[in-house]
């Protein structure tokens, strides 16, 4: 770790750090005023409405029975339970023949077990017939979870199905209040500074520790800072980044909140929520990160490890912050110096590659490859061919076993990443470029 008086901060950089953004600039912690835009008044009603006004559709209708296939090619059929018609009206109810000795080829399912979670996908889908499959897949975890938590007590369906409405409200409460997905408008990025969005290649590959040097040496710079986590909370590589926990203030539903603490002289903004998981669509939209009292510089997200999800439908939840506006945002892709890192990133960009192609989102442009200092030998040889055209400018940070061993914690990061860094900032033109030195005997 750097050693004490390094850097402009004091101790490690970070010495009780109080300061904060106002009107006026960076005041003391006692003057903290920041909030947010969008608090309890701006909680959407929207639960009737939808973003273009509309009454939300009704659960559709139970589907008739699918014709029948010729005998010899009749396969079992299954029902897809997120917001589904129940399975009597869809399935063919007559079993396979069996012979003596031999497995039978339909997976054997616990009783019950199928139909609670259907039920569990209409209490999600109450508020929204529409409600994105990933939400419902996590609001049904999530009451599955709470059921099995109430179970001793007698009260675990009733748990449950409470625990999967909230979930979905919120997730379709919070959708309603940022840009439609389907819409390929520009972002407002205007608040916000340089946007730089951090994609993890796959989970462990380093985004969190990236999100937090490029912050770091951006604040020791004398930047105004706003360090942004997407993650759910149990799962967040930040969780730690700060000394002390600031104020929750209000988001975009009462279940889904902002906390705002500082890291330094940076803002870290983390969601919060009092349901057992975040869903993909719970992450507030960007405008309620937005500090209103004075704008930040710099905005820095993690996006978190699932960039796989992300890249499935990135113009909702923690995506919207890789959409096009002005300026335009910086994402960064992160990986392992390794093939199956290398391998991972691939699948990334290529899942990116529809949205970036519309215009929708920007791609990510710049590689920071964790945990090495240059390619091993026959990486970069497996690497496909969008990786391949990242390679050139492929930005590597440094083993640390410190930060391997302990994560992100409220101490600054060591200078040797933060230095490692700052060539991409100076690249990007948010530090300045080294003084020249004179040359020798020449005054110059």
């Amino acid at each position: 770790m750097v050693a004490s008086g390094q850097d402009p901060l004091g101790r490690n950089g970070f010495h009780h750090a109080t300061v904060s953004l106002s009107p006026e600039g960076i005041t003391g912690r006692d003057t903290l005023r920041t909030s947010l835009p969008g608090g309890p008044s701006a909680v959407t009603t929207a639960l009737t409405h939808s973003d273009h006004g509309e009454t939300p559709s009704d659960p559709p209708a139970a589907g008739t029975t699918p014709p029948s296939l010729p005998e010899p090619e009749r396969t079992a059929t299954t029902t897809q339970w997120p917001c589904a018609p129940s399975p009597a009206d869809t399935t063919d109810t007559r079993s396979e023949p069996t012979f003596a000795g031999q497995p039978s080829s339909v997976p054997a399912e616990p009783a019950g077990l199928e139909e609670r979670d259907r039920q569990l996908a209409r209490a999600a889908c109450q508020a929204w017939a529409e409600l994105p499959t990933p939400d419902v897949v996590a609001a049904v975890e999530a009451g599955q979870l709470a059921a099995a938590a109430e179970t001793a007590a007698g009260s675990g369906d009733e748990a449950g199905l409470r625990t999967a409405s909230k979930t979905g409200q919120a997730a379709a409460a919070v959708q309603r209040q940022g840009l439609a997905p389907i819409s390929a408008a520009p972002a407002d990025w205007a608040g916000f500074g340089d946007v730089i969005p951090v994609l993890s290649a796959s989970p462990g590959a380093g985004a969190s520790l990236v999100a937090t040097v490029l912050a770091d040496a951006m604040q020791i710079a004398g930047l105004r800072v706003l360090l942004v986590d997407t993650a759910d909370p149990a799962r967040s590589g930040l969780a730690a980044a700060a000394r002390t926990e600031g104020p929750v203030l209000a988001g975009p539903h009462p279940s889904v909140r902002i906390r705002v603490s500082w890291r330094a002289q940076a803002l870290l903004a983390r969601v919060e929520t009092d349901l057992p998981v975040i869903t993909p669509g719970m992450v507030p939209p960007p405008r309620f990160f937005r500090p209103s009292t004075q704008s930040v510089q710099a905005t820095v997200v993690d996006l978190g490890h699932d960039a796989w999800r992300i890249g499935a439908h990135p113009l909702a939840g923690a995506g919207a912050w890789l959409r096009t506006g002005t300026p335009p945002p910086r994402p960064v892709l992160v990986c392992r110096a390794t093939r199956p890192s290398v391998l991972h990133a691939e699948q990334v960009l290529a899942r990116l590659d529809a949205w970036s192609g519309t215009g929708a989102t920007t791609p990510p442009a710049q590689l920071v490859v964790v945990g090495a200092k240059r390619w091993p030998a026959g990486v970069p040889g497996g690497a496909g061919r969008r990786v391949s055209a990242l390679l050139g400018d492929a930005l590597f940070l440094p083993h640390d076993p410190d930060l391997a061993t302990t994560g992100i914690t409220a101490e600054v990061t060591p200078k040797r990443l933060r230095e490692a860094i700052t060539p991409l900032l100076r690249r990007w033109e948010l530090l300045p470029q080294p003084a020249s030195r004179r040359t020798k005997g020449t005054g110059k």
